[in-house]
């Protein structure tokens, strides 16, 4: 597609019909692909040819709309995964296992936090957490022999961390690792880590880039410019024959610009499946053709819910990266000049209880697991999404009990204060 705006690409990036084809992305709702011969079929069996032989690995709808958002964020390749979550364990197993260590801000979403943490560690691969607001020396300090990449959030779910990502990119680097960005809630529209260093960038698709709740999803994207081969030694399985594909060496065969995303889908895809549905692909698609309109407004509603929070007296602190004088302010000056996001996460006093009255008495906006959507929702991360963290974790990733996250959404930003005020005033 020529070099087009970012809004351009949004509506219609990733696919172009054909004479007679279809305007809309086909919804190729087919497991199977049907072909002449079987020395045909045998060439993509050995990555000899490109094509589709079983959705569990790819389909074209989801290549159409994988290729839209690696056009939004400035990389050379992408897929789509079944969730978030996927994506980012995708990305992170692609290049570490057993025996292998990760660091990764520790200001991150809680689910992805344990899947550090947690379930990785019971596969061999420790990690080093570090402060987003860590020093280079800190940083640099939390780096070992058998690191394989680092891993942070651009904007952290829900404490609202804004990750300085030129200082990790240069470290990552220096110690010859690629830098992964989860950028779900800032979206390319308002920040695209690839032009500041970051190698690969994760999504749940889930969130603003689908913005209406309706489909799981999740993306990698590779930027395309991290070298393999120059660090061959710490990345065996890109710069080693596959014997799983007939020894075939991704870094050398399909180059910086594919390697990684070729053999994140061959031998990922293939062996844990984890695909996003056609369906749901195609739903997605319709989610990224209004998100650079969307993103502005979550962004209004967000600075007008967080300028009121700001002076309210059962507030003790309110996080939102557009408030003029809070302490991501000026990175996000930087990183995020045309906004954030619409999450606004601030602490009340009285701890859980007062969370649990406030949201309870709120009448608009919706109590859900669910962020980034175009209805107003929030929820305690405390009671819910982080509540396997114990209270120094919780501290640590800056996640009090009293905090809460609230999504603002499309509505009128007028109508969404008014509903907050009155649920304040029900907390004692």
């Amino acid at each position: 597609m020529p070099d087009y705006r970012l809004d351009t690409i949004c509506v219609q990036g990733g696919y172009t019909p054909g004479n007679g084809e279809p305007r809309q992305i086909p919804i190729v709702q087919s497991t199977t692909f049907k072909y002449d011969t079987g020395e045909d079929m045998g060439k993509l069996f050995d990555l000899e040819a490109s094509g589709y032989f079983y959705t569990r690995l790819q389909n074209p709808t989801n290549d159409y709309v994988a290729a839209k958002i690696a056009q939004l964020e400035g990389g050379t390749a992408g897929m789509l995964t079944s969730s978030g979550q996927a994506a980012n364990f995708f990305s992170l197993f692609n290049l570490a296992g057993c025996g292998d260590h990760i660091v990764a801000s520790s200001s991150i979403y809680g689910g992805t936090f344990n899947l550090i943490s947690v379930t990785m560690a019971r596969m061999g691969i420790g990690v080093t957490f570090v402060s987003p607001d860590c020093t280079d020396e800190e940083l640099n300090a939390a780096f070992r022999e058998n690191t394989k990449c680092v891993f942070g959030e651009t904007i952290a779910n829900p404490a609202l961390t804004v990750l300085d990502i030129e200082q990790f990119a240069k470290a990552a680097h220096a110690h010859g690792v690629p830098l992964i960005i989860d950028n779900t809630f800032a979206t390319p529209v308002n920040c695209r880590p690839i032009e500041w260093g970051a190698d690969i960038v994760t999504h749940s698709t889930t969130k603003y880039m689908d913005g209406h709740g309706t489909a799981v999803g999740g993306a990698i994207v590779d930027g395309g410019r991290f070298d393999w081969m120059a660090h061959a030694e710490k990345f065996p399985g890109l710069c080693t024959p596959d014997e799983s594909y007939h020894g075939i060496t991704y870094a050398e065969k399909f180059g910086k610009e594919g390697a990684f995303i070729t053999k994140c889908t061959a031998q990922l895809m293939r062996d844990f499946g984890s695909i996003q549905s056609p369906q749901h692909a195609f739903y997605l698609n319709l989610g990224l053709e209004s998100l650079h309109v969307r993103m502005v407004r979550h962004c209004e509603n967000g600075m007008a819910v967080a300028s009121f929070l700001k002076n309210h007296p059962k507030v003790i602190r309110v996080s939102y990266c557009g408030l003029p004088g809070d302490r991501y302010h000026a990175r996000a000056e930087k990183y995020l000049p045309k906004g954030s996001c619409g999450v606004v996460s601030f602490e009340l006093r009285g701890g859980r209880e007062a969370a649990s009255v406030f949201m309870n008495s709120l009448k608009l906006a919706a109590i859900e697991t669910h962020v980034a959507d175009a209805r107003t929702c929030c929820l305690n991360p405390a009671g819910t999404t982080h509540r396997q963290m114990t209270d120094a974790q919780l501290e640590a990733a800056g996640v009090p009990a009293g905090l809460v996250r609230m999504s603002c959404g499309l509505e009128n930003a007028d109508d969404l204060i008014a509903d907050i005020a009155q649920a304040l005033e029900k907390v004692k």
